[in-house]
This record gives structure tokens, C-alpha cells and sequence, in this order.
């Protein structure tokens, strides 16, 4: 028996022409490997030039849906459309507010609010006659991106029920204007210098948008990602989207409470329809296998921007996006621009056509290290990490010609009477490193290391916001970063390091971390994504008996730690590491040429059968 896919739900409108809404939906998480359940708000019938009806259900049939997929449908994350009325509204924040309470023990459940108002053709699909005819006709978003309101907006529904309920919210910059116009700020919110700027009518710069994407980050306290490809000329030729977030389970401490630009190119198509809606469904669905926030966030972004290049157009209105599977093109994904109160006063000037690195650490490195860190050999296979001089240099003895020394000092008291101990083992590891022509990475220490010239450095996420990687680069230095997910991972690519350390990838003692184990699964994902453009190398956990299965990920290279550093005998294991990694090489190579002979076996007798008398 397989194993079921992961459940999400979608509440949301039907959209008769096939392009947004509940069809979208299904779509999009059966393409991206979830079970979708319906929860149908609205009946409309629209096709890709316009909306002739809406018709919402009753909250007794809304109720109904919700508590028969309750029942036996659980999901693991939840996204919210199109809702017709102020009743659907208060039904279903209701209802998720009951849901939640019963569910604390499991955590958090992820839910995406999309509100929708407007079809891409322009007409209203909510029901609320208060709604001005002016936010109709200055709506041009999908169904599924639609105009969604803020509490007090002027709309005519009240979004703020779903306070403390919603993880997340995606408008567009219409939507966003709309949702933050009826806000009042407090007089206690002084402290918030960018907020204080005014709402205004609509959104003119870069940084009203990002103000007032924080506004209502901060009025619903939860997380937004604020749409950009309906933005005015400020945007220039990219799409940039604002996200804001607030502590994300999962991630690293680092990313939490911050707020970033993404920005990705503008696809030239008016095959549209259904943007917003597929989008805030990609992210119910990565959620919902396991991915944190930020990786569902750029995934998604990916997604939608495939789904544009490959768009098609069924009617004579705004065509329909592709469904084009799991995202694996780098090219694909936005760039991540994180952003700070300075940058707003000073680099992010109003109007501006373009961004400025906000962030001086990783900012400096984009057009520095457009060409990359020094190259390294690929194949590097087992990658040791070890804790001590002595180990490095039993393991150079041994043939190994790619290393990396990582050694702690517990605590700053300790670190002043260590200091010349420690830099004196490095400079002993880099004069083996030049003795046995190894490439040794020094982890951490980087000022120790650019000092005394060592070949490579080895850097975790958290220590990019420290190093100085303009002096790294002029040295001539490589560069590996370590990256535990797709967030971090598009960081690392940014500088365009040396190779890229993927992990941890099972449970491993040997460092505290905020991310969960990735595990396989993820780590094929990783390695497919990257395996064109860096060394790939797994890292976490890994001994001898995983190295088959890490193998048949794909991944080009794996790090080991415990395995040595453990072992009684470190150059007998070390050799057995070579032997089986590489002999699991010569194991696929074998199967690729068996396969390849079989393909051409059958393609001949396909011919002789063609052309049988």
C-alpha cells in the first residue's frame, strides 16, 4: 500500500472557467504532491473575459464542509480564498479559532489567507454591495490574488477575526493598500519611525510599500508577503515582492523577526489568470511538507514564476498558468534582500528604480562575487571534519586531499589564554595543507585564517553578518557555506561560495541547531537544485550505513565528523569511507550502463518490429 500524500485544505471560491480559485488549487498541491480537500464558498460563473454570477453558499453548507473534512480529513495546512460575505468571513475565523485550541498540542497549523474580491477580468466576485465600484475598476489581479481588506478599510469586510488565527497573509500592492487604509496606529507606536510615515492612497515607493507591508504584519501580528508584479514604476523590470516576518518555527534565529525584498524578473505574459491563487496554494503545500516558512515562500515563488514562462491562454482573456511540478532551476528562484531601519533612511531612497544591497555583509558580495569564491576540485567524496591537528594530519597522511579543521573554544574567558594556542594549530593545518597540496578548510576563524593565507574557509549562516568577505575574496580564498534549507541555501548563492554544505541531515550531537534534520527527501531536492552550478555536500549524522542512501540522492559529496573522529582506527575507517562511497559510484555507473543497454536492446526490437513485412 502507498503511502497517502499529506492532506491541505483550500476554502475558496469555484471559478467555472478553470483558471483560479478551487481548480487552481487543486491543481497546484496534486502537482506538487498533496491530497487537496474543498471547502467551495462561492459558485461562480465566470470565464477568462468575465464573471456573470456569484453565489456563495449558506454558513450551514460552509459549516457542513468544514466539519465533515474534520472528521476524517485533517490537514496539515490550510489555505483561505475567496470568501463572499462578512458572514463566510466570521464562520470560518470562527471556526479556525476552535480548531486551533483543539489542536494546541501539535503546534501551530499553518494557515494562508488570500482574500479575493476581483476576477482578473475586472469584475467583483464578493457579494458585500458596499463595496466602492472605484476598488473594482482599479483592481486588475487574478481571482485568486484578488482584493483583500483590512479591518475598517472601506471594503466592507472586517479581516480582523482572523487575528491570531491566519500565519500568514499574501496580498498584492492594491490589496495591501486597501488592507492597511482603515488602520489606525497607536500613539504607543512611536517607536516605529517608517510606520509613522502615513498610509497615503496608494503605494508610491519602495519604502511605503515596505512600511506598510509591516503595518499590517504588525496589526495582525503574523506574518505578510506583499506582492509586487502589480507595482508601479518604482519596481523597474523586477518583481519585487516585500515579506515580513516574525519568529519562524524552524528557521534560524538570524532570520527571525526581520523583513526582506524578494525580487524576481518579470515574466512578459498577460496569461495571468490565477497568480495570486496558485501562489499562496504553493505555499500551503510545501508547508504542509514540512518546509519552513521562508523555503515555502521562495518555492512557491519559484513555482509561479515556471507556471508564467510556460502559461498558456485557453479563451480570449488572461490565460492560465502551467503546472510545471517541483521547482529545480535556480534561475527560477528570487534573490533575498534583507532590509533594516537604515536601509529605509539611507540606501532605499523613495522611488528608487532599483535596490541597494541593504544588508553591508552580504550586500557587498553581489557584484563583488559575481564570478564566485575560488573554485575547487567537485569530486571531493568523503569530506572529513575534524576537531584536532593530529587527526588532520593522520587523515593527509592517508590520501585525503580535502579537509576541514573545525576547534572551539568554549567561552570567551577561555578564548584569551587559547588565542595563541589556537592560532598556532592553524597555522600548523595550513602548512600541511601546502605539504600534502590538500585543499584544508579552517572553520569559523576566519581572521586567523585570511592572516596566515589557509587555502579554504568554512562559514555557517550566522557568521555572515561578522566576516569580512571583500578581504576574503581579494585573498584568494575558497569559501564553503553551510545552508540548512532553501532560504539559506539562495543566501549561499548569492556569494556564490565555493561549494555548498547541505544539512544536517540526520540527528547529530556534535552542534545545537534550530533547524530539524532534513533528511533525504530534502536532500534530493538540494542536490538536483544545485548539483549544476556547486559542490554539493551533505553533512549530519552520516556513518558508514547511510552513505548508500545519502548516495542515491544525488548529492555529489558527504562530510563525516563522528565517523572519524570516533573511530579507533581513523585511517582504516577512512579508507572503508572511500571504498564504499566511491564503490556505490562504481554501482550506479554499472546500473546506467545496464540501463542504457537494455534502452537500446528494446529500441532494436521496436525497429525490427516497425519494419516487419
Amino acid at each position: 500500500m502507498n503511502t497517502p500524500p499529506t492532506i491541505v485544505w483550500t476554502i475558496a471560491g469555484s471559478d467555472s472557467g478553470g483558471g483560479a480559485g478551487i481548480q487552481a488549487d487543486l491543481a497546484t498541491a496534486q502537482d506538487l504532491g498533496c491530497h487537496c480537500a474543498t471547502v467551495i464558498t462561492t459558485v461562480t460563473a465566470q470565464n477568462s473575459v468575465c464573471v456573470s454570477l456569484v453565489e456563495g453558499v449558506s454558513a450551514a453548507m460552509l459549516l457542513a464542509q468544514l466539519n465533515s473534512l474534520a472528521r476524517d480529513l485533517p490537514p496539515a495546512a490550510i489555505k483561505i480564498g475567496l470568501l463572499a460575505s462578512q458572514q463566510q468571513v466570521d464562520v470560518v475565523a470562527n471556526w479556525l479559532k476552535r480548531l486551533t485550541q483543539q489542536r494546541r498540542s501539535k503546534g501551530q497549523l499553518a494557515v494562508i489567507l488570500d482574500p479575493v474580491m476581483v476576477a482578473s477580468s475586472g469584475d467583483r466576485l464578493n457579494l458585500n454591495p458596499s463595496i466602492s465600484p472605484s476598488i473594482s475598476s482599479g483592481m486588475s489581479s487574478s481571482m485568486s490574488s484578488g482584493t483583500g481588506s483590512g479591518f475598517n478599510s472601506g471594503s466592507g469586510l472586517d479581516f480582523s477575526a482572523f487575528i491570531g488565527v491566519v500565519s500568514l497573509i499574501t496580498p498584492n500592492q492594491q490589496e495591501l493598500q486597501y488592507l492597511v487604509s482603515g488602520l489606525q496606529l497607536s500613539k504607543t507606536d512611536n517607536s516605529h519611525n517608517r510606520h509613522s510615515q502615513g498610509i497615503g492612497t496608494s503605494i508610491e515607493s519602495q519604502a511605503d510599500f515596505i512600511a506598510k507591508t509591516e503595518m499590517l504584519a504588525n496589526a495582525f501580528g503574523c506574518h505578510v508577503l506583499a506582492k509586487g508584479g502589480d507595482g508601479k514604476h518604482w519596481q523597474g523590470d523586477a518583481a519585487i515582492d516585500c515579506y515580513v516576518c516574525h519568529h519562524v518555527e524552524g528557521a534560524s534565529l538570524h532570520h527571525d523577526n526581520a523583513t526582506y525584498l524578494l525580487s524576481s524578473c518579470r515574466v512578459n505574459t498577460g496569461n495571468n489568470h490565477g497568480t495570486g491563487c496558485t501562489l499562496s496554494m504553493a505555499i500551503a503545500s510545501f508547508m504542509a511538507q514540512d518546509f519552513v516558512l521562508h523555503d515555502a515562500i521562495v518555492l512557491a515563488k519559484a513555482y509561479v514564476t515556471q507556471g508564467l514562462i510556460e502559461s498558456y491562454q485557453p479563451g480570449s482573456g488572461p490565460g492560465t498558468l502551467a503546472r510545471t511540478g517541483w521547482p529545480d532551476d535556480l534561475a527560477l528562484f528570487p534573490q533575498i534582500w534583507p532590509v533594516n531601519d537604515a536601509d529605509i533612511n539611507g540606501s532605499m531612497k523613495a522611488n528608487s528604480d532599483s535596490i541597494e544591497p541593504p544588508l553591508p555583509n552580504l550586500g557587498q558580495c553581489i557584484s563583488l562575487h559575481s564570478k564566485g569564491f575560488k573554485p575547487i576540485e567537485k569530486d571531493l567524496g568523503i569530506y572529513p571534519v575534524v576537531d584536532s591537528l593530529a587527526l588532520l594530519k593522520t587523515l593527509l597522511k592517508a590520501g585525503c586531499r580535502t579537509i576541514q579543521l573545525r576547534l572551539k573554544i568554549d567561552s570567551k574567558e577561555a578564548f584569551g589564554l587559547k588565542k595563541q594556542q589556537l592560532e598556532q594549530k592553524i597555522i600548523d593545518a595550513i602548512e600541511l595543507g601546502r605539504t600534502f597540496n590538500a585543499q584544508v578548510f579552517i572553520n569559523d576563524h576566519w581572521q586567523l585564517a585570511l592572516r596566515h593565507k589557509a587555502f579554504g574557509l568554512h562559514l555557517g549562516q550566522e557568521d555572515l553578518f561578522e566576516v569580512d568577505l571583500k578581504a576574503i575574496k581579494a585573498a584568494g580564498m575558497a569559501l564553503g557555506l553551510s545552508s540548512h534549507s532553501y532560504f539559506e541555501i539562495l543566501l549561499s548563492h548569492q556569494l556564490r561560495p565555493s561549494y555548498i554544505a547541505l544539512g544536517h541531515i540526520f540527528p547529530t550531537p556534535t552542534k545545537t541547531m534550530a533547524s530539524k534534520p532534513q533528511g533525504l527527501k530534502k536532500l534530493k531536492h538540494y542536490a538536483k537544485l544545485l548539483n549544476k552550478h556547486y559542490p554539493t555536500v551533505a553533512i549530519g549524522g552520516i556513518d558508514e550505513t547511510r552513505l548508500k542512501e545519502i548516495k542515491a540522492t544525488g548529492v555529489a559529496n558527504v562530510a563525516v565528523v563522528r565517523a572519524l573522529t570516533n573511530a579507533t582506527d581513523p585511517t582504516l575507517a577512512f579508507d572503508n569511507l572511500t571504498r564504499l562511497w566511491n564503490g556505490n559510484k562504481a554501482e550506479q555507473y554499472n546500473a546506467k550502463l545496464e540501463l542504457e543497454h537494455k534502452k537500446g536492446h528494446m529500441q532494436a526490437s521496436v525497429t525490427e518490429v516497425s519494419y516487419a513485412p
